[in-house]
């Protein structure tokens, strides 16, 4: 199969690469690009670890094929993280509230967690659940999941409030 020329940003850096218009975004992010954050879990769209952030809007990198992305951002648990290295509120907020176990659904989490404050700066715990309803956690029980979210929002206003 002919291979197409795709541009895109991803995590604030312009790529350009060659792919097959039929592989997924999650493969050509993994083994293209080598960001491995994004995980492979059910390959149809409903466990959520694949979750990246295309233009603003969370979408399942599973479901979502690479000539559909071109000429737009994404961004991926990679680039979530502050410009100078340190986490984002939101990755510290997972850690100091055992926002994990396992581990894997956490990329994805937080990836759409990041567009859900975005969407809404001050969810109640209710929206919260709602808002990472497509993306499943089968260690936490969710409780700390929300009180991880809860806690970075709270630090995301407050430091917006100082600026």
């Amino acid at each position: 199969m002919s291979k197409m020329h795709v541009k895109m940003t991803v995590n604030g850096k312009e790529i350009e690469a060659l792919a097959e218009p039929r592989t997924l975004l999650i493969h050509f992010l993994r083994e293209n690009q080598k960001l491995t954050g994004p995980h492979i879990g059910c390959d149809t769209g409903h466990c959520g670890a694949c979750t990246i952030d295309l233009d603003g809007k969370s979408i399942k990198s599973c479901m979502t094929f690479v000539g559909q992305v071109a000429g737009k951002s994404v961004t991926t648990i990679e680039g979530i993280a502050n410009p100078d290295g340190t986490l984002h509120a939101l990755q510290e907020a997972f850690r100091e509230h055992h926002g994990l176990q396992c581990g894997f659904c956490t990329p994805g989490m937080i990836t759409r967690a990041h567009s859900l404050l975005q969407e809404n700066p001050d969810p109640t715990d209710e929206e919260i659940r709602y808002g990472i309803s497509g993306n499943l956690c089968r260690c936490t029980g969710y409780q700390n999941i929300v009180k991880a979210i809860r806690a970075a929002a709270q630090m995301l206003n407050v430091q917006e409030a100082a600026e």
